[in-house]
């Protein structure tokens, strides 16, 4: 059977690295006569010591500007963090400039195209799946900044496998997934890893295995465009299998490029049986790993040392901030003797984006796009009547979370009306994802819905009982942390529980409840009630849901069993951007008021 282009480009570099370590290594050259005069059998030369650098940077979300096409500005945040690959260029020049080119990697931890408009863009809009497919703005950005490799992220898989092969071919260097299988026969669908030869002028040239990990909670949140194509197993199970191949391949230095937090809980609870978070465990248990690039968290890590428990050695870990806000620089010594090389320490840090300007060179690369794309998102869709803000929506029932429910019971009312379903009552859930999110009074542009929706979720709808419902809501109310009657109310400690986040909170768009943050969780919900009058625990209901919640997400309970009866491909974003065209005007009055409140022992906290 003739091998693809991947298969073929990793069993070539696998066969040549054993090939050079079986026969390869240099020739030492004779004692010189001083030496010899010694009496000395062989060279006696102390260890040659060398140095390089292995950059990385993870979670780009299609940023490559410091631009937000949310609200069609500059980037900002509290902090004044930057973002983009424009930014990260600029440091990676200064690092090469310092350390040398050829003493330099660079590489990525995973989810690139995924999380702006620019990359919806050229998902969804003018995709790069056409006959005459454009550059992928972020293939153009990290191609030109010169990539050496980067892992596969979750969010790679959001817009099917098609457009990530586009996205792969479109590439200059490879696309690594170590744990992403097929389904049919559990071979690799990607490279596992890549070999990299630094010529440190002294010795044989030092051969850098990266090994890139994905996590496997992608066969949960992208179970439409994965199930029967793909499997993806766990990562310290993969890590074990690739490291002694690549050890035995020819590998001086193991880097890992891992999708996956350094540690705490999963999201996906026992639906799987391998981890979320556990490129900390990997440095623990997989021997042979030098230095972890970690992902997919979305948290800074400068530098966190484990120490392996096979080896006694130390495992370097570090986590930049997301979407080019840093880039994180692995620094090593290695010592060469006697034909090898040896690490001899190897340390992190983090660089921050936010002190140097972008790359001119790669604000011209995609000044086209970004201006296309800037002229996409400022299309008028509609009117408002009023401002509506989600500020408050993480601890009160606004009206720009009932819009949501609303788009997303109505659109589902409509699907099921000639089905045997169209009697059932049609509840809806929808969870503060972005907190700086603003419909303004007047023009409502399409930025402004999208801002709203920043993810690229479709709708399924699910049957529930009103006791399910019940368990749902009860399960969402974990998010808020206990807090006696008489105790001070702290905005800042009353969410997030748990390390809940916010997109993870769900509040039920139909039913009217109160939550008792006096009571521990579990124990919450009071007063639920379907039109006026108590839910029947037995009662039948049409729940639409985010596909991310439908299949596991957040590990809800009840809804990825339930039984499906209707889903749809399109994105609730455009969804909500359909609705408001057809309506024309945004009038709260059509679906805000409070249905749900904070109370303790029953009385209401604002």
């Amino acid at each position: 059977m003739p091998l693809n282009r991947r298969e073929f480009v990793s069993r070539s570099a696998a066969t040549a690295a054993g090939a050079a370590l079986a026969g390869g290594l240099p020739v030492v050259a004779a004692a010189p006569a001083a030496a010899a005069q010694r009496g000395d059998d062989a060279l006696r030369k102390a260890p040659q010591k060398q140095s390089f650098t292995v950059m990385g940077t993870t979670d780009l979300h299609g940023r490559v500007l410091n631009w937000d096409y949310f609200t069609d500005a500059e980037y900002d945040d509290k902090a004044h963090n930057d973002v983009g690959l424009a930014k990260i260029s600029t440091l990676v020049k200064q690092v090469r400039e310092e350390k040398g080119c050829h003493r330099t990697l660079l590489i990525d931890s995973g989810d690139t195209i995924q999380g702006t408009q620019l990359s919806y863009y050229y998902a969804r809009v003018e995709p790069i799946t056409a006959k005459r497919p454009p550059r992928h703005p972020m293939a153009a950005a990290m191609n030109a900044i010169g990539y050496d490799a980067a892992a596969l992220g979750n969010h790679e898989f959001n817009y099917g496998i098609p457009l990530l092969r586009a996205y792969e071919e479109q590439l200059d260097f490879p696309l690594l997934g170590a744990n992403a299988l097929y389904a049919k026969n559990e071979r690799p669908a990607f490279e596992p890893y890549v070999i990299k030869e630094m010529h440190l002028g002294h010795g044989r040239p030092l051969r850098v295995g990266i090994l890139g990990l994905t996590n496997p909670g992608i066969a949960i949140w992208d179970k439409a465009n994965v199930s029967g194509k793909m499997v993806f197993p766990g990562i310290v199970e993969a890590a074990k299998k690739y490291v002694p191949r690549m050890r035995a391949a020819g590998a001086d230095v193991v880097v890992v490029s891992s999708h996956s937090g350094a540690d705490g809980a999963t999201s996906y609870g026992d639906q799987l049986p391998w981890g979320e978070n556990v490129s900390a465990q990997l440095a623990e248990e997989v021997p042979g790993v030098d230095a972890v690039l970690v992902g997919h968290a979305h948290k800074e890590i400068p530098q966190r040392l484990v120490v392996n428990k096979q080896t006694g050695r130390n495992v370097v870990l570090s986590e930049p901030l997301c979407w080019g806000q840093r880039l994180t620089c692995f620094d090593f010594e290695v010592e060469y003797a006697h034909g090898s090389w040896q690490v001899s320490s190897v340390s992190s840090r983090v660089l921050n984006s936010n002190t140097v300007p972008e790359d001119p060179a790669i604000v011209k690369l995609i000044a086209g796009q970004h201006k296309k794309v800037v002229a996409y998102v400022n299309q008028v869709i509609g009117t408002c009547k009023t401002e509506l803000s989600i500020a408050e929506a993480p601890f009160k029932d606004v009206p720009i979370i009932d819009l949501i429910g609303r788009v997303q019971a109505d659109t589902v009312k409509a699907a099921l009306a000639s089905t045997e379903y169209a009697n059932l009552p049609v509840l809806a859930q929808a969870a503060p994802f972005n907190r700086t999110a603003v419909i303004p009074a007047g023009d409502v542009r399409l930025r402004d819905a999208a801002g709203l929706y920043i993810y690229e979720n479709t709708l399924e709808a699910r049957v529930l009982t009103g006791a399910q419902i019940k368990d749902y809501l009860e399960f969402s109310a974990r998010y808020f942390a206990q807090l006696a009657p008489s105790a001070p109310v702290d905005l800042g400690t009353l969410t997030n529980a748990g390390s809940t986040p916010d997109y993870n909170y769900d509040s039920v768009y139909g039913v009217s409840y109160d939550i008792d943050i006096a009571q521990p969780a579990g124990s919450r919900i009071v007063g639920l009630s379907y039109n006026g009058a108590p839910i029947d625990p037995a009662a039948q209901f049409v729940l639409a849901v985010n596909n991310y919640r439908a299949g596991g997400g957040g590990n809800f309970p009840h809804v990825a069993a339930a039984k499906q009866v209707w889903a749809n491909s399109e994105e609730i974003r455009n969804t909500m951007i359909s609705w408001v065209k057809a309506k024309g005007v945004i009038d709260p009055a059509d679906f805000g008021g409070v249905s749900w409140r904070l109370v303790r022992a029953g009385v209401p906290l604002f």
